[in-house]
């Protein structure tokens, strides 16, 4: 099997300079043809790719949680999700930069990536035998070589201006609802990030165990961080955040992700859509609005499934009550005593059209994938809606409902 080097970007742009033609390149057809032979195989291919790595390099079983429940398939899962991607340059480079940067706080080093591809391809070569042969071996090398690049260079880049995780000490822990917490924290150093973003938090109960939340302010001038965390049934992170978690209990943040951040370039209003917990990044993008003298129009949807769910809406109407500009409109599943009846996607169209708007979603995945078709329905172009599924980038998984 071919050696995998730590990284060499000019391999990759020898072969192609990631172009978004219409047609693929060689090895983007050659790539797609191991995934799709993969994917009916995923989970024995991820199983083998890590119990191949561990045995290769045992140090490497000590940066994963005892449990692999939760983490087991993120770096296998990412690699192939970045292969996949491997025409879409820029695409491509935003997605591994993020990645590069937020497993630092793993204890990721260059020095791992040759083994992790090593074990990528003999994965690969395992459970897609029809599509493997030389041809693929290099073009998955091509691809690999890259990827690691910029993984490398941008978790090099960020070690330079940013640690690894901050340190944070709770200062507030406020019940909202029986199974959901407004959890507040103060960073050992500047922590510096964007309203709609969102990071990792390990706890002291769970190591290793990083889960993804969101922001639920824009930076405040006290440097204090705020999370909405809902305690679902299989979450250990978020159960111990809102049941176990106290004042004076210290957390790990890792760096800020996410791209769901106000364009104020755009002379559109702005649609935000938020369900459950994920009302939290729409506050804080309604908050930055505000900052920057709500020049454009805000209509905020918050849905639930019942009534004591809207746990956050007397916040969102004081602050409606106080800026003109915004709106906010409650939805609710079953019968509403204090906004409107229905699904959230079916209320995005009754109010419609928003042509002149740009879209926001937060929430489950499925509601936000629901959201999508309800706001391009609705004259919302694809390019203008934006939303993160945080987790499935590799650095964590969503225990909150954002």
């Amino acid at each position: 099997m071919t050696a995998i080097p730590a990284g060499d970007g000019a391999t990759m742009a020898a072969h192609g300079k990631g172009n978004r033609e219409n047609a693929p390149s060689p090895d983007a057809m050659v790539i797609r043809r191991t995934l799709a032979e993969i994917r009916p195989l995923a989970d024995e291919a991820t199983a083998y790719f890590y119990a191949l790595l561990f045995v290769r390099d045992p140090g490497v079983r000590d940066m994963f949680p005892v449990a692999m429940t939760g983490q087991r398939d993120r770096i296998f899962r990412a690699l192939l999700t970045a292969a996949e991607r491997i025409d879409d340059r820029a695409a491509l480079t935003d997605y591994l930069c993020e990645l590069g940067r937020g497993h630092r706080k793993y204890g990721t080093r260059p020095e791992h990536y040759p083994t992790v591809g090593e074990c990528l391809m003999a994965a690969l070569e395992r459970y897609a035998p029809a599509s493997w042969g030389a041809d693929a071996e290099a073009a998955w090398v091509r691809a690999y070589t890259l990827i690691s690049q910029i993984m490398i260079d941008a978790a090099a880049e960020a070690e330079l201006r940013s640690p690894p995780w901050w340190h944070a000490e709770i200062v507030g822990h406020e019940r909202r609802t029986s199974d959901v917490a407004v959890v507040t924290v103060r960073p050992d150093q500047p922590y510096p990030f964007r309203a709609g973003q969102y990071t990792t938090l390990e706890t002291p109960w769970w190591p290793r165990e990083w889960r993804c939340f969101s922001f639920a302010s824009c930076p405040r001038p006290d440097g204090l961080l705020s999370f909405h965390v809902k305690a679902v049934p299989a979450g250990w992170v978020s159960r111990a955040l809102v049941h176990r978690a106290r004042v004076g209990d210290v957390l790990r943040l890792g760096p800020p992700g996410g791209s769901m951040t106000l364009d104020h370039s755009s002379g559109h209003g702005v649609l935000c859509v938020g369900g459950g917990t994920g009302i939290a990044p729409i506050r804080a993008l309604v908050e930055e609005a505000a900052e920057y003298g709500g020049r454009r129009r805000v209509e905020v949807f918050f849905g639930a499934n019942r009534d004591a769910e809207l746990y956050d809406l007397d916040h969102l109407q004081d602050l409606e009550r106080r800026h003109p500009w915004l709106a906010v409109r409650p939805v609710v599943a079953e019968y509403a005593t204090r906004g409107y009846s229905g699904q959230l996607p079916d209320a995005v169209r009754k109010f419609g059209p928003w042509p002149e708007f740009d879209g926001y979603l937060s929430g489950p995945p499925p509601m936000i994938r629901k959201g999508v078709e309800a706001l391009v329905s609705s004259g919302i172009p694809e390019d203008r809606i934006r939303h993160d599924f945080p987790g499935e980038a590799g650095t964590g998984h969503t225990e909150s409902a954002k």
